[in-house]
Order: C-alpha cells, then structure tokens, then sequence
C-alpha cells in the first residue's frame, strides 16, 4: 500500500485509512498505487486512465471536479536538453496533495516532492506552501540556465563579428530556438496549473494563503518572459550572420569585379592582335612581342594604382 506524509507537529508516515483532511497530507504514489487509492479517494476513472501513459505534450490541461484538482505535468530540465523528459500526475484535494510518478526516469521530481514537503516548519505549513514549494523546486535552476544561455548569446555575437563561428552554426541556433520554444511552453503549461490554484472553483485553498501562488506565477511569468526575450535574441543572431556572410560574400564579389575590371583590357589586346592581319605592322617588328607584354603589364599598372587610389581594394 502506499505511504502519506501527514504534517502535524512533526511529518509522519500514514496509511491511507489514517488519513485525517484537518491536517496537510502529501503523498508520491506509482500508478501502480493510484488504482488503488483511487475509489478511497473519490479520483474518477478516466484521470487514472491518463496517467497510465506519459504526457508527451505541454498544455494538457487543468481538470477541475467539485472536490479535488487534476493535472499532469511534463517536466523539463533546461540544463540537459538531450534527455528524456518526466511527466507527473497531481490530484490536489482539501489539505492533500498527491504527486503521482507516470514517468521519472532518474527519480528527480521524487526528491524535489521531498523537499518541498520538508521545507517550511511543519506548525506553519499550508496546502498553498507545499503547492508552490514543489514548484519551485521544479524552476529552481532555470533561472542560471537563462543567465547562462543570454551569455553564450552575447559571445556568440562577440564570434560571429570575428568570422570565428563553425560551419554549423545554423544548426546549433536552430536547436537552441528549439529549446527555448520547450521551455517557453513549459512555462504555459505552469502557469495553466498556476492560474487554476488561483481561481479556486472548488474551494480547496483559503483566500489569504493565495498570494503565495499569486507570488509563483509571476515567478514563473518572469520566466517565460526571459525565454520569449532569448528566443528574439537567436533570431536577432541569425539574422546578423546571414548579414555577415552577406557582406562577405559583396566584399569577394567587390574583389573578383576589380580583379576583373584590371585585367579586361588585357581581353581587348588579346583579341586586338589575335585577329592576324597581315597588314599588321607589329607582326613583322622584331621588338613586337615585347611591346605587347610591357603594354600588358602598363595597363595592368595604372589600373592597379587608380584602384587604390580611389580605394577599389
């Protein structure tokens, strides 16, 4: 059977016939255990159903019954793109809360519910303290990972004015606008669960006890902004090396063109003496030969010099 936490004086180990609503009581079940806490409880079918398979998607909504709260809850970690993503199931009831594991892969969200439990002192706890501690929990390094990313942002610009950027740089940006649209919806689907506590249709919180999540969401609000405010700054990075490569792509076509504009005249000797007149009176000069080379390399000379003096090159 599984194991609640009811906080009293202290935080003690119940099972589920122990439970008393005048107190706050937390539980972290399997979906094993929620099918069998979940008639006790009054938890209807198809939300169990639910967290039989893990949410894949943000924004899966708040489901709101006359008694209790349900949500689930994907769950990112912004410093570890590359893995796999938990998903939670939360029931919120009068003075309970029970966080419902359908898939923590390396037990995190485990210990952040611990946590959250254990982080005010038990006379003072309320259901609004546990709610909005476990969330916190949950953001509680996204606000570095931000920091971090708007740095790298900054340095990347500082590279890309260098020309030291990769080959792949595209591909790098366009992962990171990736992570960010992640992240971005993460924060909806927070603010979604934020925004149904605040609301509190059934009556599971005291009034006054709100502006503690009022407090999280523009926590969480603030967030989202950042990320939004990121996701600009990649765009803005994009935009400014394609600029970039565009102008060094004008500063070569700026180069073959006056390379070109040099040597053209040399086009018009070739073809000039190619035509192999006989009345040609260099064809029969002994010195004819040279002649054509020192003009070749004349006009190649002033062309060269007028280049540089109207700054050609």
């Amino acid at each position: 059977m599984p194991v609640f936490y009811q906080i009293k004086d202290t935080l003690q180990e119940i099972g589920i016939d122990k439970i008393d609503l005048n107190y706050i009581t937390a539980g972290y079940v399997s979906c094993q255990q929620l099918e069998q806490i979940a008639q006790p409880l009054g938890f209807s079918d198809s939300t169990v159903d639910a967290c039989r398979e893990a949410n894949m998607r943000f924004r899966s909504g708040v489901e709101v019954y006359d008694d209790y709260t349900f949500t689930e809850l994907r769950i990112i970690n912004p410093s570890n793109p590359e893995g796999k993503d938990d998903c939670v199931a939360l029931y919120i009831k009068k003075n309970m809360i029970i966080v419902v594991d359908v898939m923590d892969y390396d037990g995190s969200t485990k210990e952040k519910f611990f946590a959250a439990i254990n982080r005010y002192s038990y006379p003072n706890i309320t259901l609004e303290k546990v709610i909005c501690a476990f969330f916190d929990y949950l953001i509680i390094d996204d606000f570095k990972y931000i920091e971090d990313t708007g740095n790298d942002i900054t340095e990347l610009e500082e590279e890309v004015l260098r020309d030291n950027v990769g080959d792949d740089f595209n591909l790098e940006m366009l992962k990171l606008k990736k992570q960010l649209l992640k992240m971005h919806n993460y924060y909806e689907q927070l603010l979604d669960i934020t925004d149904a506590v605040e609301d509190n249709e059934n009556d599971l919180f005291v009034s006054d006890d709100l502006k503690y999540v009022a407090n999280l969401t523009q926590k969480i609000t603030r967030l989202r902004e950042d990320t939004d405010s990121l996701s600009s700054s990649v765009s803005h990075l994009q935009d400014a090396y394609s600029s970039f490569l565009d102008l060094k792509l004008n500063k070569i076509m700026k180069l073959f063109t006056v390379i070109t504009s040099i040597f053209f005249p040399l086009t018009v000797i070739v073809g000039w003496y190619g035509m192999n007149f006989q009345s040609m009176p260099e064809f029969a000069w002994k010195y004819g030969y040279l002649y054509v080379i020192g003009l070749s390399v004349i006009v190649v000379a002033v062309l060269t010099l007028i280049g540089k003096r109207r700054k050609w090159f």
